[in-house]
Order: C-alpha cells, then structure tokens, then sequence
C-alpha cells in the first residue's frame, strides 16, 4: 500500500515491505520525497493498534531522494492488529500515509534457546563496562559513515546526533538495537552543513531518558571523511623519517670536504 501528498512542489511517499506479519517478523518502511532539504531527516510514526507510538525514528535522505527504515519487533514482539505509519518532513506540510497488519505467533519457549541467548548477551556485557558502545568505520574520500555498536538496554531505539567542530547540530538520526543489542546504520555527508573541516562528533544516546551516551570523533575535510592514522601507519611512518635523518647523515660525513 502506498500513499502520496504534495504540497507546492513537494511530494512524498511511504510503503512498507509486506502488508501484512508476525508478531515476531521484521519489516522494511521505505519511501522517497522531492525539492526538501536533503540535510534534514524524514520523520516516521508507527503508532499501534492500541493508539500509542510505537516507534519514531528520523531516517536520513540519499542523493535520489529515498528513504528507509528497518522495524524490529519491539520487545517481546508486536502486538496484534493494525499499525499506521505516516512520513512527514520539516520543509513541507505534506504528510504521506500507510499501513500494515501484525498477525498473532506464540513467542518461543524451547529453554536450550533461551539459554543460548542469555549466555550470549552476558559475555557481551562482561567484555564491556560500558552500558552502550559505538564505532565509525569509513573509506578515505567516502561521503559515507557506517556506525556500528552494542547497548546493554534493547527496549528502545537509539539516538544519533552529529554535531559540527563548532557544536552546531548537524543531523540527527534513529535506530533500533537488535535481539543481541547490535546496532548499524548509515550517515550520509554532504550539503551546507558538513562544508566545515575538522572532527566531527557522533553521540550515540540511549535510555528512557538518554542518560547512556558515548561519542566518537570523524575527521571531515572537503566534504569527505579522512580516517585517522593507525597505530601501525604512524610507526611506519616516524621509522621511515629516522631513516631518512640517518643516511642524510650519512652521506654527509661521507662527502670530504674541499678547501
């Protein structure tokens, strides 16, 4: 099902992946709008049979326009009945609308499995203190930034925000942990807003009331991501300039000098 407004000039438009799931199934929410601000996230509502929010998560626009969101079953599963989603952005008064249907599944009660994941999440909490973790991995010249990382707390999304050298707001973005607490998602660069060069800093929060956080810092220059020197390539390079200080040396004490 698909549902398109315009506004002006605007359009936008939001589907679903399937129509209708188990209450233990994910689905996929895409969409795509026109003339918007690219820079500016699209803001999704799922709200529940019951009338309540489900999810709300901002997803960021790719060069052509389109978005997309993965919906993990919330925990321990969806509930039964319809959900509404609706895609609406800040630069238009546009509001685009969908819908998809939870089918009842009785949740798992084989306890090798239960064991299984249990002794999972608890090594991943024992090889860090931390309540959640977060990394960046990106190619030099990319205008593209994976985040990856783990939260201890699965029961809501997480919140991305990108600010500027400065500490102006860049954009800001959600995701939703898994069954394991892994979370991806992407940060597309580009537009007015990344034109300044420096560290650029990533503040993953997490918790009803965002008290776990953790921030990692990107190199942006030019529009592009310049990764950081590795412990190796700085080895490598600081034994390359010794080396060349000794046979400069070298070859000047090997030169006789003429009066």
């Amino acid at each position: 099902m698909v549902s398109t407004l315009a506004f002006a000039d605007t359009t936008i438009e939001v589907q679903t992946s399937e129509t209708k799931i188990k209450a233990l199934e994910s689905i996929w929410v895409t969409g795509k709008i026109t003339d918007v601000a690219q820079y500016k996230p699209v803001k999704l509502r799922i709200i529940g049979p019951d009338g309540e929010i489900v999810f709300a998560p901002q997803v960021t626009i790719d060069n052509n326009g389109e978005f997309r969101k993965l919906l993990n079953p919330p925990i321990p599963s969806f509930k039964p009945g319809e959900y509404i989603v609706t895609a609406s952005h800040d630069d238009t008064k546009s509001v685009a609308q969908t819908q998809f249907t939870v089918i009842s599944q009785e949740i798992p009660r084989n306890s090798d499995i239960q064991t299984s994941e249990s002794k999972v999440i608890v090594e991943k909490e024992q090889e860090s203190s931390k309540e959640i973790t977060i990394q960046a991995e990106a190619e030099n010249g990319s205008d593209v930034i994976m985040i990856k990382g783990n939260t201890n707390f699965r029961g809501t999304d997480i919140t991305l925000i990108v600010k500027s050298p400065v500490g102006n707001m860049i954009t800001i973005d959600q995701v939703t942990p898994g069954i394991y607490g892994d979370f991806q998602t992407e940060i597309k660069i580009g537009g007015p807003m990344w034109k300044e060069d420096g560290m650029y800093t990533i503040t993953a929060n997490h918790g009803s009331s965002s008290e776990y956080k953790e921030s990692i810092k990107v190199e942006i220059k030019d529009g592009v991501v310049v990764p950081e020197f590795g412990v190796v390539a700085s080895l490598v390079l600081a034994i390359s300039i010794i080396s060349m200080i000794i046979v400069s040396t070298k070859l000047k004490l090997a030169i006789p000098f003429r009066y």
